[in-house]
């Protein structure tokens, strides 16, 4: 398994996680965004880097959730090379296998796997204090089957919240911690139940 590679396992465990967190929609507190933030190319992104204004830190936002909603080619524009994730996994593998583009790419995509139809939409936010961005999302989806316990069919919709926090530097995500409802996700899927 190369370091980038995930175990579909942890991937599983983490989406609850993860996936989850990710993050992101593109509707900011029930509102629409602008075009100017929503298509913001990353080259504008970064040349507003250090101290960058909020529309340059809401439009990361917004190209942070475009990846967590399946828009891959986004990334490189988004994440640093540098990236690094602080997440607890069920399964208590560590999550420094998530690391850079390919980590975090890699890791969404297996996520993803799992729930047909994933669609991330931010709930709250974004809040913008310097370097971080912090967002409460709300995701919804189609279980395709693939988590280990689960009871739930394959078809079963699920939706569940969680919170992002990202640390940018020179217009791209550098640092993020997640945190997700992973008891509501497992309890719909029926890990663990009656």
């Amino acid at each position: 398994m190369t370091r980038f590679a995930i175990s579909r396992r942890a991937a599983v465990v983490t989406l609850a996680a993860a996936t989850l967190a990710v993050s992101v929609g593109t509707a900011v507190n029930g509102a629409t965004p602008t075009a100017t933030a929503a298509t913001q190319s990353s080259a504008q992104v970064r040349v507003h880097a250090h101290g960058a204004s909020p529309s340059v830190q809401r439009a990361l936002w917004e190209n942070w959730a475009k990846v967590w909603n399946g828009d891959y080619d986004r990334a490189p524009g988004v994440i640093s090379p540098k990236f690094r994730v602080h997440v607890s996994l069920l399964d208590g593998s560590p999550d420094t296998a998530i690391r850079g583009v390919e980590g975090l790419t890699a890791f969404v995509k297996q996520s993803r796997t799992l729930f047909n139809d994933l669609k991330f939409t931010t709930q709250v936010g974004p809040f913008i204090d310097g370097k971080h961005v912090v967002g409460r999302w709300i995701a919804t989806g189609t279980y395709a089957g693939g988590i280990p316990g689960a009871t739930a069919p394959v078809g079963t919709k699920v939706t569940f919240t969680g919170t992002d926090i990202l640390r940018t530097e020179h217009g791209k995500v550098v640092e993020y911690w997640l945190n997700t409802d992973t008891i509501a996700l497992l309890g719909q899927l029926g890990v663990g139940g009656k």
